[in-house]
């Protein structure tokens, strides 16, 4: 199957950068399940943004009908469009967003291909890291319905009860297709040291710009020594 390359690059990966958390606490490191607390979770700085006003949403078919005789709103809607089969998806309002695959790539090792489950909590611990380790962030989705809008990627990580990272990147503006995208982060390293080895929790969700959820993950992972 051809994959079609996103239309926008990030610039974090599993959330591991320089910009530290504040210290905030979420959930202590268990051994059962990730639920950080919300009511000591950072708020999310959404609303305080300036949110693009984009005009009424609509279906696909309708935008496809408006303006006609305007060349170059014309020209923009074939390229935002492509090749999408007005017919089978005109008439549906909201986009659908499926997340098909989580890769981590590591050069010189076999990929991390991690299992999505369906109720969003992977085994414990759904991947190990080992520290100093360089690595991207690969995933494919495929888009539905309607055109989604300021695609994001979010993630928070935990380690010991404090707040270490909380990382949002926009992916971009995506419309249905057949095939799916792929999206591959910028490379990323793991910390290094006595300090940065053991268990995180952390939790992973990918939104829109009416924050529409098409998945959330809660999970652990561990940075060792070595590969395991």
């Amino acid at each position: 199957m051809s994959l079609a390359v996103g239309v926008a690059t990030s610039s974090k990966g599993m959330g591991f950068d320089d910009n530290k958390g504040d210290g905030e606490e979420g959930n202590p490191v268990s051994e059962t399940k990730v639920n950080p607390d919300p009511e000591t979770e950072e708020e999310d700085d959404d609303d305080a943004e300036a949110k693009i006003q984009l005009g009424p949403q609509c279906t696909l078919k309708e935008l496809s009908e408006k303006d006609k005789d305007d060349e170059s709103l014309r020209r923009w809607k074939e390229q935002l469009l492509g090749s999408v089969d007005i017919n089978s998806v005109g008439e549906t309002l909201d986009p659908e967003v499926k997340i098909l695959s989580l890769t981590i790539k590591t050069a010189g090792r076999d990929d991390i291909v991690l299992p999505i489950p369906e109720d969003g909590n992977p085994k414990s611990p759904w991947f190990v890291l080992k520290e100093g380790s360089r690595y991207n962030l690969v995933f494919t989705f495929r888009v539905s319905n309607n055109i989604v809008s300021g695609f994001k990627y979010k993630n928070n990580v935990w380690k010991t009860g404090i707040k270490v990272d909380n990382t949002k990147e926009m992916i971009g503006t995506f419309s249905p297709q057949a095939e799916p995208y792929i999206h591959v982060m910028p490379e990323e390293t793991t910390p290094a040291g006595i300090f940065a080895r053991g268990s995180y929790s952390a939790r992973t969700q990918f939104l829109d710009d009416d924050k529409r959820s098409y998945l959330e993950l809660n999970y652990y992972f561990e940075i060792k020594k070595d590969w395991q």
